[in-house]
């Protein structure tokens, strides 16, 4: 299903593939020979997505782009089902598995692979052919790749990544109520949401 969501809609190649269940939504462009297949979710809420050429996205997976983070995928990833790819810049070739999760800011280099269940944190820079082990966490520039016992050490390099202002542009000043009141409007822009086509 394509959605014109913040008066802006998909563009698709003639060549590219998008199975019937599979929701595009806003400014996404999807590459020749590019495959999303069903169930999964490519919502540019105001930011561009773009998917690179032979490009697949698995089932379930969500691509989302955002303001001042878009989601610029490369050419010939693979995107495991069940990802999480939200305002991450992933270079050509990389390979990001089976339910991994890359958060606003970060960036993927060319041929570096995410392995199942891995984490790369806001703001974090993984090198081209670098590796984060299942269930790994990569966080900080250049990426400490960390497993997830190591959880103060993690939490040490996060706190200077100023996760709360790179996500939602909000201090730590800004409660939890004030936080999802806003997140709540901005989310509300999706009731003007048309469907353009399959």
């Amino acid at each position: 299903m394509l959605i014109r969501h913040r008066d802006r809609e998909p563009s698709i190649h003639a060549n590219a593939t998008v199975a019937s269940s599979a929701m595009i939504v806003g400014d996404v462009r999807i590459e020749a020979g590019a495959r999303i297949l069903h169930g999964a979710v490519v919502s540019a809420e105001d930011g561009e997505v773009v998917i690179g050429e032979d490009t697949v996205v698995m089932e379930h997976a969500l691509i989302r782009g955002r303001s001042g983070h878009p989601a610029l995928i490369g050419a010939a990833v693979m995107i495991g089902p069940h990802t999480h790819i939200n305002g991450s810049v992933v270079a050509d070739e990389a390979f990001i598995a089976t339910g991994a999760s890359l958060f606003p800011g970060s960036r993927v280099g060319h041929g570096a692979e995410v392995r199942i269940n891995g984490v790369v944190q806001v703001n974090t820079v993984l090198e081209p052919g670098a590796v984060v082990p299942i269930g790994w966490v990569a966080v900080g520039t250049p990426a400490s790749i960390l497993p997830p016992e190591r959880h103060d050490e993690i939490w040490a390099i996060q706190r200077q990544l100023d996760f709360g202002g790179t996500v939602y542009g909000v201090g730590p000043e800004v409660s939890m109520r004030e936080l999802m009141r806003r997140q709540s409007e901005f989310y509300g822009a999706h009731a003007g949401d048309e469907p353009v086509g399959r």
